[in-house]
């Protein structure tokens, strides 16, 4: 095994909690549905490869409630973090800095968290609003997980109230991480967020993004980490990898994969058009460009694409990311749990990575 070499990265994988696992794409397999069981099994699975942290995301209508998945498996981590994700929509921000700090605390201060700009279910905010509305939470996140007393008077909370009792283990708040692909949404990731998340893009546009979301931040006296989310498929061979996918549609319903990427309640957003956008695009065979396989968005609303290609492609393709800006990725792969452990025989070694520290 070679030494790892070139700039550090946080690698993360997924857990299934919002029931998106399957062996063949859009046929549900009643071994691989979200369950404690299973969900907690990609957890432990992802600890165990060395991966630094893993994201639990949430969705109002599929699979599990994430808060409490996350205070669950929590107590059975020894070194990997919790990226916990929590609809904005759906929460009210004192409440939620409670549960963060507690979170953080059973997990010995290694909590962080995936910000959603979602509606309350059944309502429906257009996007500016909405965003405003998340930047205030954001703000009254770190102003009270800082153990900062809080005065807002803002459009949507107007709170005057002393932190917690309860605090992080740092004493501050966890690194925020938050994605977005509207005006709206990159100009409050720029004012608030600390980690912008991308889904995947050719990398022309991944350098766009990037550079967007810096001159944006500097407008407000701040600096961005950078994510990119990403599904994988790691092969011995290109040959192997591409037959994987193709394997992976076989059994797909175009009619189903359209029910399944219209059953969430974000399947609108400019986010998800451009995941429709780059598939419609792709050469036939599902490649926008090199390694980067489209046909994962058949079947699946948001992160629409796939690094496709052997230990070497896809290390290389990560490296180019990294190039651009990258700090931080989030890996997925079908079954979850067969896919975390390909990548992380042979692809994580090679990588410099550890936990994201901001800075």
């Amino acid at each position: 095994m070679t030494t790892p070499v070139g700039k550090s990265c946080e690698v993360s994988w997924f857990s299934a909690l919002c029931d998106d696992d399957y062996e063949f794409l859009g046929a549900p397999d009643p071994m691989l549905q979200s369950s404690w069981e299973h969900c907690r099994n990609i957890v432990l699975a992802a600890e165990k490869r060395g991966f630094d942290n893993i994201l639990l995301p949430s969705g109002y209508q599929l699979g599990l409630d994430t808060t409490v998945f996350a205070s669950a498996i929590a107590p059975f981590l020894e070194r990997m973090r919790l990226l916990m994700a929590v609809r904005i929509g759906e929460d009210w921000p004192p409440q939620l800095a409670r549960r963060i700090a507690t979170l953080d605390r059973i997990l010995g201060g290694r909590l962080t968290v995936n910000i959603i700009s979602s509606d309350l279910p059944g309502e429906k905010l257009d996007s500016e609003p909405r965003y405003a509305r998340t930047v205030e939470v954001m703000k009254i996140l770190k102003t009270m997980l800082n153990g900062e007393h809080l005065s807002h008077q803002g459009e949507f909370y107007n709170l005057d109230l002393d932190p917690p009792r309860i605090t992080t283990v740092s004493g501050k708040c966890p690194p925020l991480y938050f994605g977005g692909l509207s005006p709206a949404a990159r100009d409050a990731a720029a004012q608030a967020a600390d980690v912008y998340l991308m889904w995947p893009d050719t990398m022309d546009n991944v350098r766009e993004v990037v550079s967007d979301l810096t001159a944006r931040a500097a407008t407000y006296g701040r600096t961005l980490k950078f994510g990119y989310r990403a599904h994988v498929i790691v092969r011995e061979t290109e040959s192997e990898a591409r037959d994987y996918a193709v394997r992976l549609l076989s059994k797909l319903d175009d009619g189903v994969g359209e029910a399944i990427r219209q059953k969430s309640l974000d399947a609108a957003t400019a986010g998800v058009g451009r995941q429709s956008e780059l598939r419609a695009s792709a050469a036939d065979d599902g490649f926008v460009e090199d390694n980067l396989w489209t046909g994962i968005g058949r079947a699946r609303s948001g992160c629409g694409a796939a690094i496709v290609g052997d230990p070497d492609q896809v290390l290389a393709k990560i490296r180019a990311y990294q190039e651009e800006g990258i700090d931080a990725f989030i890996f997925s792969g079908y079954p979850h749990i067969a896919e975390c452990d390909l990548f992380a025989r042979h692809v994580l070694p090679e990588l410099n990575h550890g936990a994201l520290t901001l800075g």
